[in-house]
């Protein structure tokens, strides 16, 4: 379950932070680095 709060939260990141101006890659990076933070909150 934490996994998948984990993913949402990092998802919604990335559409609120790289949505417009980076791009598709963009939006990629920001989740990634935002799913690799939150596993730290998380655990």
């Amino acid at each position: 379950m934490q996994k998948i709060i984990r993913a949402l939260l990092a998802g919604w990141g990335a559409k609120k932070i790289g949505g417009g101006k980076c791009g598709c890659i963009g939006v990629v990076v920001v989740f990634l680095i935002l799913y690799w933070l939150l596993g730290y909150v998380f655990n």
